[in-house]
C-alpha cells in the first residue's frame, strides 16, 4: 500500500512539473508538439523506472524482515500485498503483468531466500504438500477445483492472507487484487512447502 502511495506521489510531483508550454495545446508549432511528445514519453519511461525501483526497493526490505525474525510465510504474504493493484496479463509473470500462478511463482522467488516453484496452477499445486484450511499460513497457497474433490484439476490460485481472504491475479482489468475465495464453496484447497 505505501509503496503505491509513494509512485502516485512521484508521478504527481513529475506531472505538476511539466512546463506550461506543454499544456498549450493546438496552438503550439510542429517543433514545439514534437518536444510536447517527447516529453511525454520521457514521463512515461520515468514512471516505468520509479515503478521498478519501488518494487526493488521493496525486494530488499522484505529480505531485511526475514532476517528480523519474520517468517517465510510471513514475508511473502507482505509481498503479495504489495502487488495489490500490479494489471493482470495472461501468462504474466512480472509487475508489469500476473495471472494467478504467475502472482504466485513470482512471490515464492523474490520472498527472502526465493524458492522456485512451478509455473502452473495445477503443477504448483501437485508440488506443494496438501494441508487443512486450519494449518494454513498467511503466504501458503490457495487451490481451486474444478469439483469438490480435491484431485480434480487446478484451474486457479491465490496466496492466502489468514481467515479467507487471498492475493490473487484473476481477471483482465481487475488486476492483482486482495479477495475473498468463498465464492468457490468447497473446491477450495490449501498447500504450503514451508511448514
Amino acid at each position: 500500500m505505501r509503496h503505491t502511495w509513494l509512485a502516485r506521489a512521484v508521478l504527481a510531483a513529475a506531472a505538476v512539473s511539466v512546463p506550461a508550454a506543454a499544456l498549450a495545446g493546438p496552438v503550439q508549432t510542429a517543433p514545439a508538439q514534437a518536444a510536447a511528445g517527447s516529453r511525454q514519453q520521457t514521463v512515461t519511461a520515468s514512471s516505468t523506472m520509479i515503478r521498478k525501483l519501488v518494487h526493488k526497493t521493496l525486494v530488499h526490505k522484505t529480505k531485511a524482515k526475514k532476517a528480523a525474525g519474520k517468517t517465510y510465510d510471513q514475508v511473502a504474504a507482505a509481498l503479495a500485498l504489495t502487488l495489490v493493484g500490479d494489471p493482470y496479463a495472461y501468462g504474466g509473470t512480472s509487475p508489469a503483468g500476473f495471472d494467478c500462478s504467475g502472482l504466485a511463482q513470482w512471490v515464492y522467488r523474490h520472498t527472502g531466500h526465493g524458492k522456485r516453484i512451478p509455473r502452473m496452477a495445477e503443477d504448483q499445486f501437485l508440488y506443494f504438500h496438501p494441508i487443512s484450511h486450519a494449518a494454513a499460513r498467511p503466504g501458503d497457497l490457495v487451490f481451486f477445483h474444478d469439483t469438490s474433490d480435491m484431485e480434480s484439476y487446478v484451474y486457479h490460485v491465490g496466496v492466502y492472507e489468514g481467515g479467507d481472504m487471498m492475493v490473487a491475479a484473476a481477471v483482465p482489468g481487475e488486476g492483482v487484487r486482495y479477495q475473498s475465495f468463498t465464492w468457490a464453496g468447497d473446491t477450495v484447497s490449501f498447500g504450503t512447502i514451508s511448514h
